[in-house]
């Protein structure tokens, strides 16, 4: 997956909005105007850094050279993840699915999106 392709990924969620409150650099994804990825478009490595438990954050940093705490955001939190294609198949976009419903879990349900 490369930054294109993970920000029409993301764009194809329910109730994702692209947002650009750091120029139009960086691609911030939002659901309900709560922010689930940021993208910055156009750089030498593409990558997005993506919202993660601890827990699998701490794991996913050991297991995976592509996956790094999060970039200028709290590492305990956030993780940012390389999109070299080293991952398994299919991890890059579980990691953005799983970023998408921990901040909806987090809204109000009169708030959260239907699926």
């Amino acid at each position: 997956m490369n930054d294109d392709e993970a920000l029409e990924f993301c764009q194809n969620l329910p109730s994702a909005e692209l947002t650009h409150p750091f120029g139009f650099e960086t691609a911030v994804m939002k659901v309900r105007g709560r922010v689930f990825a940021i993208l910055p478009l156009h750089s030498e490595v593409a990558s997005i850094t993506l919202k993660s438990e601890p827990a699998d954050a701490e794991a996913l940093v050991r297991e995976h050279a592509a996956v790094t705490p999060g970039y200028h955001m709290n590492k305990r939190h956030w993780i940012t993840v390389t999109l070299d294609g080293s991952l398994p198949d299919g991890l890059d976009e579980e990691l953005i699915r799983e970023s998408y419903r921990l901040v909806i879990a987090a809204l109000p349900k009169a708030r959260r999106p239907v699926a």
